[in-house]
């Protein structure tokens, strides 16, 4: 039996002060998932579920396939339609030397957030070298200049990981992506795999720098099975931006839009006492930023620097379907909100014990009320 273990954490809050979190664990190498479900030749629905109530702390362990035994009709689910980018791309540094750039956001005034970052031993790692107005070149004569960091991002270490820039492309972005990018991938996933193994099956718009991966589960005839059985489907988009695996920094900002139909069954779903289920971490992150106090549900577009926690709480859902989050990441702080420590204390560690995989490509959580 694998034994996972807790130990203390931190994070920081919007004001800036580091406080306690009691939710952490030793995630052991072979539980991360190395490549996609299709590779170890399952459907994509074929991964494990892990659903969990916190009413009374039950878990049950299945195949996603299954989902729909676990939700009733008139519960509705809330997905994210961002489709992935590319957004990695070689480049080289006036002296010579390789790094990768990462697109993470598209900015207003057509500026970029941007990572940049270095080969290491087992896969890239963040690359601090960078001068203010540095231009590092790209294929086809492209080029991106780096103007400022994004001061806001400091680490614990005082250093800053992002670069706000501007690209100079030769076409438009997602012809140039599409001929010389990338999709990202860190050093768990060792093999380049086909921008589709990272995008889910009903994307409407591409802008994502990672995959909002909690919905690459679901199948086109999953979904059509789930619908004809009474459950409710409605999008909202948010763009993510890159992951922070090394320092597990706050989220920064996204750009989200909550149409008014998502909105108005948001609310009348919980009015009708049914379940609202975020199909993932950036769901709950763009709804929050359209709920207000008294828990009504807006239509809302622009850009959100929600972070949520404990202290804050979750308004607009009471489920989600999650991946499995690595120790110390931001997004437990998120499932904090919605459950107790001793709940995630107590699914964490069957999902250590039973093998779950990690990751984009790994295994799946439903908490449910």
């Amino acid at each position: 039996m694998i034994q996972s273990q807790f130990l203390d954490s931190l994070y920081r809050s919007d004001a800036g002060i580091y406080k306690k979190q009691e939710l952490d664990f030793i995630l052991p190498p072979e539980l991360e998932a190395h490549m996609p479900p299709e590779a170890r030749e399952m459907a994509r629905d074929e991964v494990r579920l892990m659903v969990s109530y916190r009413s009374d702390d039950r878990v049950v362990h299945t195949r996603f396939r299954q989902i729909g035994d676990f939700l009733q009709a008139g519960d509705l689910l809330v997905i994210n339609t961002s489709g992935t980018m590319k957004a990695a791309l070689t480049a080289r540094r006036g002296n010579g030397m390789p790094v990768e750039l990462h697109l993470s956001t598209h900015l207003p005034a057509d500026l970029w957030l941007v990572e940049v970052r270095t080969q290491g031993e087992k896969g890239t790692l963040p690359f601090y070298g960078i001068k203010m107005g540095e231009t590092l070149q790209l294929a086809e004569g492209a080029s991106a200049t780096l103007h400022v960091p994004y001061r806001h991002q400091e680490n614990a270490q005082g250093r800053n990981r992002l670069w706000i820039a501007t690209l100079h492309l030769p076409c438009v972005l997602q012809e140039y992506l599409a001929r010389n990018g990338f999709p990202i991938r860190y050093s768990y996933v060792p093999q380049e795999w086909p921008i589709d193994y990272y995008q889910t099956v009903y994307v409407s718009e591409v802008g994502s720098a990672e995959m909002p991966s909690a919905g690459r589960a679901f199948t086109s005839e999953l979904i059509t099975s789930l619908i004809a059985h009474g459950v409710q489907i409605a999008p909202l988009l948010l763009h993510t931006g890159v992951a922070s695996l090394e320092d597990h920094e706050p989220p920064y900002e996204e750009y989200y839009r909550v149409p008014p139909e998502t909105a108005r069954m948001v609310n009348a779903t919980r009015a009708a006492g049914r379940r609202v289920v975020a199909v993932g971490t950036t769901v709950i992150r763009a709804l929050e930023t359209v709920t207000d106090a008294d828990g009504v549900t807006h239509a809302g577009e622009g850009w959100t620097n929600v972070v949520i926690t404990p202290e804050r709480g979750i308004r607009a859902v009471n489920g989600l379907l999650t991946g499995l989050h690595e120790p110390q990441a931001t997004h437990l702080f998120m499932l904090e909100a919605l459950a107790s420590v001793e709940h995630l204390r107590k699914t964490y560690q069957e999902a250590i014990e039973k093998g779950y995989l990690w990751h984009e490509f790994g295994d799946l959580h439903l908490l449910l009320p």
